[in-house]
């Protein structure tokens, strides 16, 4: 069953969120299909207003799954994160600005991400078991996804005070704060949806909009406007401890659970927003400032691994016991210059690409091109075909009026036989890219028949391995002109969480080459580490809690560690499955002696490194394994064989 349905019911674009076991927390990929939903029925005249709701009892929303934001983190790979929270704020912008009636009911928690997607429509429906809340302090984050432009914009300071306290509002105090506008019995809930469908007009909302049970705000308005008036955290604290008063008392007891640095931004965030010039922009830039940072200079992680992964509920927190000092808050929000927050639309959306090669990296990459909204068709040889991508029966099919057309190929002489015909049938000022890693030389002839016939072209090999090509965080290194590069790079975004633009045509492929010689040498120097330790009766745990945090850092250590059951999980831990096959590895360390012998290069590490790898596969047990199974090969070898 799929977590998010998407449907035209009448004359509304429905949305329907569904995982109720885990409380409708949103993922990644909710949040690209809902933005695609949306970006296809803005220009779609049958469709007049959209719908948002959510199966189970327990909650609209209860905020972004989080889990795997955190393994990434553990591993060192940020990136992840703020492509993550880039493309979520987008999606919160597109919600605050768009150009048709946006409906949402928001039953039980509508927290964290859920108040991104439930909060920034048009009309927003609670009714009796309603409960709004930015819990963001406590896991070490900021009221994000637009929620502090809401805060903001509340009565006195009670942005102040449902920021950094967390406290649950219930559908009078939501209506009463600026994040919700009608309470309607949920009851009647159906009814209403079902009027919507049919109509396409918002009528039935106000016919029956009730008043809401008083809630607790509107009377506590006045305390809170003295208490939490403060230029800064540490003046609130006080303001606090200096009141005799139990509501001043539970809040101080709300506040010793969150993060001192989050709640100390999270004013500051608010008095810089307050104001004529508040706009939701200038809010979500703010908000990334923080959350880009998050994971590497702030307490995510630890918020994560207290609330989430140990649950012991004790988070050491930076600056626990002590004001947080101004130049800490200052750092986390000062600008973020070229990785600023980007939300304008690219220009890139429901193109027809043609995908030439779907197998294991192939298939997913297309895939999530179709997830994206773009119409794809794909070919391969093999027959295989990938989520969303109709299949066709040769290469003239997938490239004949493509706007784009999208190689991932086993070798360079296969690119140059499968370019010539593509390009043959692509229109002048369409994109090829080629994903696939082969030789500079074939890049750079790919390249210049692409430039003949009036096209533009991008080598773009990729790392990141099939769990990449899957989950959209590939790595590209792009060779190819400026203007190439910058019409691929939206669908990079869309397939990966980093593109590079290395050079002209032919330097994607030579960085590539140049990472996994790195690559291919680390991970065999790591593998050898591991068996030495093993004989020198050194534990693999203590060791990699050394290496992962000193000198011997490196990805093949810390993010793809091949001892099995040690750090994050890995090929390691699957038998060594492929992630990425020692026969891949194999052909790029190839590749790098190849290069290297045209250019005249001495690579003695990577030129052993190679015959490692071809003992391995060719004449051992390595064909079919993950290039990390070296490990269980230097496990068995002595220094003499």
């Amino acid at each position: 069953m799929s977590d998010i349905s998407i449907r035209n019911v009448g004359r509304a674009g429905r949305i329907t969120l569904n995982r109720p076991k885990a409380l409708n927390a949103l993922t990644y990929e909710m949040c690209l299909a809902i933005e695609a939903a949306l970006d296809q029925w803005r220009d779609d005249e049958a469709v007049a207003l959209v719908v948002i709701d959510a199966e189970g009892d327990r909650a609209f929303c209860s905020g972004g799954d989080i889990a795997e934001l955190y393994e990434r983190g553990r591993a060192g790979d940020f990136a992840y994160g703020q492509k993550f929270w880039a493309d979520e704020y987008r999606l919160n912008y597109k919600i605050f600005s768009y150009p048709k009636p946006f409906v949402s009911f928001l039953q039980e928690f509508t927290m964290g991400g859920g108040v991104g997607i439930g909060c920034h429509g048009s009309h927003r429906i609670v009714g009796e078991t309603s409960q709004i809340a930015m819990p963001e302090c406590g896991i070490g984050l900021v009221p994000d996804v637009g929620g502090s432009l809401l805060l903001a914009l509340a009565p006195g300071r009670l942005g102040e005070y449902l920021g950094i306290t967390a406290v649950r509002m219930d559908a009078d105090d939501a209506i009463f704060a600026g994040f919700a506008d009608h309470f309607i019995l949920q009851d009647q809930w159906p009814d209403i949806i079902k009027s919507l469908e049919e109509t396409g007009v918002a009528d039935a909302i106000t016919a029956a909009e009730k008043s809401p049970p008083n809630g607790t705000l509107r009377d506590q308005q006045a305390q809170i406007d003295a208490l939490f008036a403060g230029e800064a955290l540490s003046d609130v604290l006080t303001d606090l401890r200096n009141d005799d008063s139990d509501f001043a008392a539970d809040a101080l007891k709300k506040l010793q659970r969150n993060a001192p640095l989050s709640m100390a931004c999270t004013i500051e965030m608010l008095h810089r927003l307050r104001g004529p010039s508040l706009t939701m922009e200038k809010a979500l830039d703010l908000e990334y400032r923080f959350t880009y940072r998050a994971t590497e200079h702030g307490d995510f992680l630890e918020g994560i691994r207290a609330a989430i992964i140990d649950k012991d509920r004790t988070p050491q927190w930076q600056f626990a016991g002590t004001d947080v000092p101004t130049a800490a808050v200052g750092k986390m929000l000062q600008p973020l210059g070229k990785n600023a927050l980007n939300l304008k639309d690219t220009g890139m959306k429901n193109l027809t690409i043609g995908f030439i090669g779907l197998g294991n990296m192939g298939a997913p990459m297309a895939a999530n091109l179709a997830k994206a909204g773009h119409k794809l068709r794909g070919y391969d040889v093999a027959g295989t075909t990938a989520e969303g991508v109709e299949a066709v029966a040769d290469i003239e099919a997938a490239a004949k009026g493509a706007d784009v057309v999208i190689t991932m190929l086993p070798n360079g002489s296969i690119l140059r036989q499968v370019a010539a015909q593509a390009i043959a049938h692509m229109a002048q000022g369409a994109l090829f890219i080629d994903c696939s890693t082969v030789d500079v030389e074939s890049a750079r002839n790919t390249s210049q028949a692409a430039e003949n016939a009036g096209i533009l072209a991008v080598d773009a090999p990729v790392s990141g391995g099939i769990g990449g090509a899957s989950g959209g965080t590939l790595t590209f290194m792009a060779g190819g002109t400026e203007a190439a590069f910058a019409k691929a790079k939206p669908l990079f975004d869309i397939m990966g969480q980093k593109a590079v633009h290395c050079g002209d045509a032919g330097a994607g492929q030579a960085a590539k080459i140049c990472n996994n010689m790195i690559l291919g040498a680390t991970m065999i120097a790591t593998c050898e580490a591991f068996a030495l330790a093993d004989k020198l009766g050194l534990d693999r745990e203590r060791m990699f809690d050394v290496v992962s945090t000193s000198s011997g850092y490196s990805w093949s250590m810390n993010a793809y560690c091949p001892a099995p059951g040690v750090g994050p999980k890995s090929p390691a831990d699957n038998g060594y499955t492929p992630g990425f096959a020692a026969e891949l590895m194999l052909k790029d360390l190839g590749l790098s002696q190849q290069a290297a012998e045209v250019v005249d290069a001495d690579t003695p590490m990577g030129a052993l490194a190679l015959e490692l790898y071809k003992r391995f596969v060719d004449e051992e047990d390595g064909k079919g394994r993950d290039f990390s199974a070296m490990l269980p090969r230097f496990e068995k070898r002595s220094r003499n064989g």
